[in-house]
């Protein structure tokens, strides 16, 4: 097997590059920057390290913006090339000058029209519980812990409310600025994988802290504190403090971001356990 994969013809300078970047944010402020409160962000270090290889700076957009704590298996990312340079010396240099918990997995040049967020198709989030007595240690900020005893069977037909075009208002946060609080959700299965219980969550979009906040509320669906119908309650409903508390970030994964196949993206490979599809 070669060493490595990645061409080394050079992209010119001014071409629109997109990249998968994987990375776990337990160690990070988000991935947007936030220069003013001087903390450290996922897009911090990927603009840095981009900066040394084109030796200049580069400015990214994101698929997703993810918060404090969360994790991702595929972002997608775009920059416009100031320089020519391979898409090894891109992967290669750039992970080299990452931190061992961001990785670049390929660069691609695409089309001048293409946008990491708004060419979006989809997006997926997968949330992993350990549904355990004792918080694990090893999975410690890679999972969500909860103790009381979980039903997937009766989180799931639950979740099952929450498909198709709708009015998300109670799954959405006070700070969320979208224009509109309807989104539409193309998948949701809850399954139980021995001590793990994962939530994955497919949608054209997401409003801000939507994941969390629907995971927050099959949580109390499975442990038996609500009924399986208060997920469509709290939906007709549209009233955000009528819900659960929002879950946490830790085990909140962006798994997948879909786009048309025109671009030509590189297909987004199963991860391991904590990742795998249920699809």
């Amino acid at each position: 097997m070669a060493e490595h994969p990645f061409s080394t013809e050079a992209i010119p300078a001014g071409a629109r590059i997109a990249c998968r970047v994987e990375y776990d944010g337990s160690h990070y402020s988000g991935w947007q920057s936030q220069a003013h409160l001087h903390v450290i962000t996922v897009q911090d270090r990927l603009e840095q390290a981009l900066a040394d290889i084109a030796g200049t700076p580069v400015r990214v957009q994101c698929a997703g913006r993810t918060d404090a704590g969360v994790h991702a298996w595929s972002q997608v990312v775009h920059f416009d090339s100031p320089v020519a340079r391979s898409c090894k010396a891109w992967v290669i240099g750039g992970n080299t000058r990452l931190p061992h918990d961001i990785r670049i997995h390929w660069v691609v040049p695409v089309a001048a029209d293409f946008h990491s967020r708004f060419s979006a198709q989809s997006r997926s989030y997968r949330y992993v519980i350990a549904n355990t007595v004792i918080r694990p240690a090893l999975l410690y900020r890679q999972v969500t812990w909860h103790r009381r005893a979980l039903d997937a069977g009766a989180m799931h037909a639950a979740a099952q409310a929450l498909l198709g075009e709708q009015d998300f208002s109670a799954f959405r946060a006070a700070s969320c600025q979208s224009r509109t609080p309807m989104r539409n959700v193309q998948f949701v299965d809850v399954t139980r994988r021995g001590d793990l219980v994962l939530i994955e969550i497919r949608a054209n979009a997401f409003l801000h802290h939507m994941v969390r906040n629907i995971a927050g509320a099959l949580l109390a669906v499975g442990d038996g504190r609500r009924p399986s119908e208060w997920i469509s309650q709290l939906l007709a409903g549209r009233d955000r403090t009528a819900s659960a508390e929002t879950a946490p970030a830790d085990g909140l994964y962006l798994a997948d971001v879909e786009y048309p196949s025109h671009f030509g993206l590189p297909a987004t490979p199963y991860g391991p356990i904590l990742l795998a599809s249920n699809r």
